[in-house]
């Protein structure tokens, strides 16, 4: 059982931000504002606030790993956040709760240790497992229920960076 098992776990997020160590990130509807550009080839573009890079980039110089987890593939945003550093990208993923499963194995974690941000039905399960559930403003009703933390502003506008700001300020936290 974990504490999130217990349904009178009243810790803030604030406090759960202060455990975590590897911060999960969805990418459409959380690093993006969710709509696809289609151009007349069939091709996909996206947009990514810039804000949000320089958040992933505190957030990892404050000591968090960072993993995206996203069902779509789209190598331009693997390569945006290969070159913000983010190491474990895993783009097409069909079974996110297996693949953060992994993750936390690997790493030796507790679930209290870990943070998804996720906006939508395919971004539950994996929040329901971590200690800290984050979500955007736009997310879902089925989301934000479960969310310990709702950004202020929407996915693709900045929400990241609020996430990363939340953990790091608990993080510094005496």
């Amino acid at each position: 059982m974990t504490f999130l098992d217990q349904p009178d776990d009243a810790r803030t997020p604030a406090l759960r931000a202060a455990a975590i160590r590897l911060a999960v990130f969805d990418v459409d509807g959380v690093m993006t504002d969710g709509r696809l550009y289609l151009g007349p080839d069939g091709a996909e573009t996206k947009t990514m606030h810039i804000r949000d890079g320089l958040g992933l980039k505190r957030l990892a110089g404050a000591g968090v790993e960072i993993a995206v987890i996203s069902g779509r593939p789209s190598p331009p945003v693997a390569a945006r956040l290969a070159g913000l550093g983010v190491a474990e990208v895993h783009m097409a993923c069909d079974d996110k709760a297996a693949k953060l499963a992994e993750l936390r194995q690997a790493r030796a974690l507790r679930a209290d240790q870990i943070a998804v941000m996720g906006d939508d039905l395919p971004d539950l399960e994996i929040m329901r497992s971590a200690g800290l559930a984050l979500t955007v403003a736009d997310a879902v009703p089925e989301i934000r229920r479960v969310a310990h933390w709702v950004s202020a502003a929407p996915g693709g506008h900045g929400a990241v960076r609020e996430a990363c700001e939340l953990i790091i300020a608990a993080r510094e936290a005496p």
